[in-house]
This record gives structure tokens, sequence and C-alpha cells, in this order.
């Protein structure tokens, strides 16, 4: 069996499923996806859905070790907030009026309007405050791409390969990595670092982005990826 290709400087190999997943650092953006305190807190939009929140706080742990590397090799980082205007101009009435939540997107709740951009309760959780230079993008639906700037940041910066955390996995996650796909980004997305209110959308979402080969992406624990960017004296001391 040949000995696999030498890696071009700055590059890694991170063991995945369905297969490795190589990364350049220099061209790879780690994306953080709705880690908002209304999905992941009590008193915000998840938990009127009649969600347990605390599924979707298990990711926190190992994005904050993933965000500490990122920023340590110099690895682009993009955060995403889901949110709409205060007069829920972006908001289209089938989002709006969907489903029966207790409180509903623009209502006044513990932690201000639901789901309005400016609202404490839109923004990230203290865990993972995106630094000063960080990319923050506001989206008013369920992908990255739709109606933002998402797309013209990654050109801007020769972005080609996306590694993806973030909530919920078959929702938010998984719109954003079917759209990055469609646009001809590699993703790789971090088994532990995407969660799901419900355990079986979890698998099964994780399952079919590497389905019949890698269909979507690839997918690997965040262990994996934080072994190959270390070992580096950098990486030392980050979050347990």
């Amino acid at each position: 069996m040949s000995a696999p290709a030498p890696l071009p400087e700055g590059a890694v190999r991170v063991p995945a499923e369905p297969g490795e997943f190589t990364l350049d650092v220099a061209t790879t953006a780690l994306v953080i996806i709705d880690m908002q305190r209304d999905f992941c807190e009590p008193g915000g939009f998840g938990e009127t859905l009649g969600n347990d929140v605390s599924r979707l706080r298990t990711t926190i742990p190992p994005l904050q070790r993933v965000l500490a590397a990122a920023r340590a090799v110099g690895m682009t980082v993009i955060h995403t907030r889901e949110g709409h205007l205060p007069d829920l101009s972006d908001c289209p009435a089938a989002k709006l009026h969907r489903g029966s939540p207790s409180l509903r997107i623009g209502d006044p709740g513990p932690m201000g309007r639901i789901l309005v951009r400016g609202e404490y309760g839109q923004g990230i959780v203290d865990e993972l405050t995106p630094a000063p230079g960080e990319v923050v993008i506001d989206k008013p639906g369920k992908g990255a791409f739709h109606a933002t700037s998402f797309g013209d940041e990654l050109a801007a910066r020769g972005i080609t390969r996306l590694v993806v955390g973030g909530v919920t996995t078959e929702v938010c996650v998984h719109t954003t990595v079917r759209e990055a796909n469609d646009r001809g980004y590699e993703c790789l997305v971090l088994a532990d670092g995407v969660g799901s209110y419900f355990p079986e959308f979890q698998r099964v979402g994780l399952e079919m982005i590497t389905a019949q080969g890698g269909i979507f992406g690839w997918v690997a624990p965040s262990t994996a990826l934080l072994s190959a960017l270390a070992p580096t004296p950098a990486l030392e001391g980050t979050p347990s």
C-alpha cells in the first residue's frame, strides 16, 4: 500500500467518517452556528417550543476547546445568530405562525423579545462570546447563506473548507452544510459540537451527512480535530 501523499505546508489530516478530512488552516473557517441564549438557555425560544435546552448545552465544552484551538492557530472563525429585525419585516408569515409555541417570534420573553436582533436572548452564550475581529453573521433563516453576507465573507478570505459546530443538528446546521455543499465547500461536522433537542435526530442527522461516501461532508469528534491541530504549546491550558 502506497504512503499518503505529502501534505502542503499548513495542512493537517483529521480522522473522520467516511474517510480522512484534510484541511489547510489558511483556507478553512470554523463556523459556529446559532449558539444563542434563545436556543440554549431556559426562557428562550427553544424552551417555548417545549424542548429540553440542556441537551444543547452539552455542545458548549467541546466548542470551547475547538474555538480556543482555532484561535491559537489563526483559523478564521465565524459565528452565526438567527434573528429578525424589530419590526419582523424579514420574518415570513410561514415562519412566524408555524407551530404552537408558548411565545412566538417577537413576543416579550424573560430575555427580551424572542429571536429579535439586539435582544439579550438573541445573543451568543457567554462561554462562546465572539472575540474582537471575528465575523458574526445575523441570519433571518435556517441556513447561513440565505439573505446574508456569509458567502461574501468566505470568498473574501479564500475559504474552501468549513469546520461546523452549533445547533440544531437537523435544522440550522444541516441547512448550512447542504447550502455549502451545493456551493462547492467541503464541510467537517463536529459530532459532539453539534446538538439537537431530539437524540434520534442527532444520530440520523449525522448519519445523513456521511451517507453514500459523504454526500454532504464528513463527521468527526472534536478530539480528532484537536489532535490534528496539536501538539502545540499554544493549545495548552484550553478549557476542559
